[in-house]
């Protein structure tokens, strides 16, 4: 069942703009991150707090119609905000192209995580400069069609 409710756009103009023009045109324009060029999905999750739907640009980091998403924020010492949200509520959207599809999130550990970061990595190499910046273990959720 696709997710419901009130779209609040985020604040920050970048994040609010590069998914207004995938979401217009169907994934043909605003599916790479600027300046690097490289290809991102847009994921719609419920806000913890505000309980309204929140979208984002995260790198595309696939295997096998799976997706890996990478609470990195670019290093920082905290987690992105997303971050509680899914864990807070764990089913979401992605849209890898013209269309968005119902997913279910969890974050993975041990080997599975070592094989996901290596993916992730491997689709945005600055992911191993981030994890050189920051004293915390980088969550890695993992993302999975739902029938």
């Amino acid at each position: 069942m696709p997710l419901e409710g009130e779209y609040e756009p985020s604040p920050w103009p970048f994040v609010r703009d590069q998914v207004e023009e995938y979401e217009s045109s169907h994934g043909a324009r605003g599916n790479r991150q600027h300046p690097t060029g490289l290809p991102v999905v847009i994921v719609t999750f419920r806000g913890r707090r505000s309980g309204k739907l929140r979208k984002i640009p995260l790198m595309r980091v696939e295997h096998h119609g799976d997706y890996a998403l990478v609470a990195s924020k670019g290093g920082s010492a905290d987690n992105p905000h997303w971050y509680e949200s899914l864990k807070a509520d764990p089913h979401i959207m992605l849209q890898d192209g013209p269309q968005p599809f119902d997913a279910t999130v969890r974050e993975v550990d041990g080997e599975e995580r070592a094989t996901w970061w290596d993916r992730a990595v491997a689709a945005f190499p600055n992911y191993a400069d981030y994890e050189k910046k920051t004293d915390r273990r980088i969550p890695v959720f993992l993302a999975t069609r739902r029938d």
